[in-house]
């Protein structure tokens, strides 16, 4: 998935030393942990490099961070060639024109609701809930729900 308008709501704050602040939901943190713990594999592709993404994609163990990459479809069939996926089995969530390739290529295209018009039109999802106020958890809960899986070990 994209970060910056997905995981996020978009805003960057940048103080008057350059330092970089963003606002992360606990509610899509939760569903993040919860599909790691169901054996689902995550990975975060963001076309800026960020401390704030960084920082916040260790404290939730994502095994795959990719900053700095405005291709998303090329690192993302990387991804599922490493993993043997094929796009059937890939999810991708994203909110800008350059996310729509891959956004269009996975089996389960998702957008949010504030999203560019090529990522809507991409898009076979677009959820309820806005980016950075439980929009992934919506796509966390709808994969384990479809696994019959609620993340929990139960």
């Amino acid at each position: 998935m994209d970060v910056d308008g997905i995981l996020t709501d978009g805003t960057i704050h940048v103080s008057a030393d350059g330092t970089e602040t963003k606002t992360f939901s606990v509610l899509d943190g939760l569903g993040l942990v919860r599909l790691a713990a169901a054996g689902v594999v995550t990975a975060w592709i963001s076309g800026r490099h960020s401390g704030a993404t960084t920082v916040r994609g260790a404290e939730l163990k994502i095994p795959h961070l990719v900053q700095g990459k405005n291709d998303k479809l090329s690192v993302l069939c990387e991804l599922a060639a490493q993993h043997r996926l094929d796009a059937s089995q890939i999810a991708y969530m994203g909110d800008d024109d350059i996310d729509a390739p891959a956004i269009a290529w996975a089996g389960i295209g998702v957008s949010v609701p504030t999203a560019m018009p090529s990522a809507l039109a991409a898009a076979g999802y677009v959820t309820a809930r806005p980016a950075g106020l439980g929009a992934v958890r919506e796509i966390c809960d709808l994969i384990l729900a479809s696994r019959h899986d609620t993340g929990n070990g139960k």
